[in-house]
C-alpha cells in the first residue's frame, strides 16, 4: 500500500508539471488536471483511482497536437499507475 501511495505521489508531481506547462495545448492540460483530481479523490480504492486517471490520459494520448516530450511524460505516468492493484 505504501508503494502505491509513492507511485501516486510521483504521478501527481509530473501531472502537475504537465498541467502548468504553457507550451502544452489547453485540452491536454485539462486532461492532466482531471487525472490529478481522479488520483486525489478518496472515495475509491487506489487501483480504481489509478484506472480512472489512466482512462483520462489514454483518451488524450491520441491528440496529434501533443508535444512529444509531453507524450513521453504521460506514458511514464501510465506505466507507474498500471502497477497499482487492489
Amino acid at each position: 500500500m505504501e508503494e502505491y501511495e509513492e507511485r501516486m505521489k510521483q504521478a501527481l508531481v509530473v501531472l502537475g508539471e504537465v498541467s502548468e506547462d504553457t507550451t502544452t495545448p489547453r485540452n491536454i492540460r485539462r486532461a492532466a488536471k482531471d487525472s490529478v483530481n481522479a488520483l486525489q479523490t478518496t472515495e475509491y480504492t487506489p487501483a480504481v483511482r489509478a484506472a480512472n486517471a489512466i482512462s483520462n490520459l489514454d483518451e488524450i494520448l491520441q491528440d496529434p497536437n501533443m508535444p512529444p516530450y509531453t507524450r513521453v511524460k504521460l506514458w511514464n505516468i501510465m506505466s507507474l499507475l498500471e502497477a497499482i492493484r487492489d
